[in-house]
């Protein structure tokens, strides 16, 4: 490995939020950071390693009653042009790619990593690849899949931008295609054919109507929303329609299954109509009545919300593993030309994670 690619984990937060950024590693090219944070970290005799393709796992085994896991991702989004790195310092803020999401988090972790030699837990810290693309790539769920031994664990905090607050748990998504079908006529005689565009109408109306309430799930309030996303529909200028197709998101609180979600849209909102189920996740529960979820917030004394998106916390769920996003940074900045952490964010985070846990 080249110099240039070497982490010194007696930085500060962040500084090596800095050398993790100036590592770029854009999905599907994470080996040359991958291979530095596992370099770094086999150099800690109180940790094991272990290498899954471009995901590093490392793990203190110290016996103690409780287990949790610090997991962040180490790809980003593509480098815009010119590149948005460098890292430089404007004011309050480091800039570049990759300080928000989620850079600045990994520091975090990989500070705690080298200091934290005898937590009060034990520690499983997952530094993961291909979060940011498509899902076959996932380092976390490849785990999940092959070595959910590596992750089994009492509480998980995913360390994705929160804004100076914890978000509990995250909603599930289910993505339809509603289809419309009509007779194909000249546009001069439409009478002679069925226009699938105009019953798209129906499809929108049932949209509004299939609105779902604000729901409280272990006591925080999830929106929940249902869009239409995309419409597609008509070959000519000249031709009545006889296919039409609406992208309909669904966003609901991770009280629901995924089955119960894809029920509710194709027996209930959109009962009578073609629907193609295209994509689907479920949410997370944020389990805050668990001990140890119960002694993060109390040790971070910081809001908690819920998490209005989708995150790789419910992969967590999925294994029975309650799990919290918590991290430097603000998602407005995620992913912009001029993306952006600020500093105190990233020194404030470790400080709270390490309260809780040394």
């Amino acid at each position: 490995m080249s110099s240039e690619n070497t982490l010194d984990l007696t930085q500060d937060a962040v500084a090596l939020t800095a050398s993790l950024c100036n590592i770029p590693s854009v999905s599907l090219e994470e080996g040359p950071l991958a291979d530095a944070v596992e370099t770094a970290l086999r150099g800690l005799s109180h940790l094991s390693v272990t290498r899954d393709g471009n995901t590093v796992v490392a793990r203190t085994d110290l016996g103690r009653s409780e287990r949790v896991v610090l997991a962040g991702h180490l790809d980003t989004v593509p480098l815009t042009e010119p590149a948005n790195l460098p890292v430089h310092r404007e004011g309050d803020y480091l800039v570049g790619r990759g300080t928000t999401d989620m850079k600045g988090g990994v520091a975090v972790q990989l500070r705690l990593a080298a200091e934290l030699t005898a937590p009060s837990r034990d520690i499983t810290f997952v530094f993961y690849d291909a979060e940011e693309i498509a899902d076959e790539h996932n380092g976390l769920a490849r785990l999940a899949r092959t070595h959910p031994d590596l992750l089994a664990a009492d509480f998980a905090v995913l360390l994705e931008p929160t804004d100076d607050a914890i978000e509990g748990g995250c909603n599930g998504y289910v993505t339809v295609l509603v289809h419309t079908r009509g007779t194909a006529a000249h546009s001069a005689r439409p009478w002679m054919g069925h226009n699938a565009i105009h019953d798209v109408a129906d499809v929108l109306a049932r949209i509004e109507r299939g609105q779902l309430p604000d729901a409280d799930v272990d006591g925080l309030t999830y929106r929940q929303s249902l869009s239409a996303v995309g419409i597609s529909g008509g070959i000519a200028d000249n031709v009545i329609p006889d296919h039409a197709v609406v992208t309909v998101n669904l966003r609901f609180a991770p009280q629901w299954t995924q089955d119960q979600a894809v029920s509710y849209l194709v027996d209930d909102v959109f009962a009578g109509l073609e629907t193609e189920i295209i994509d689907r996740s479920a949410g997370a529960r944020p389990g805050l009545d668990r001990p140890a979820a119960a002694a993060f917030i109390e040790a971070l004394g910081l809001p908690v919300r819920a998490k209005l998106g989708w995150t790789d916390v419910a992969r967590f769920s999925a294994l029975g593993i309650p799990a919290v996003n918590f991290g430097p940074g603000e998602a407005q900045f995620a992913h912009a030309d001029d993306e952006r952490c600020r500093v105190d964010q990233i020194v404030a985070a470790e400080a709270s994670l390490r309260r809780w846990l040394a």
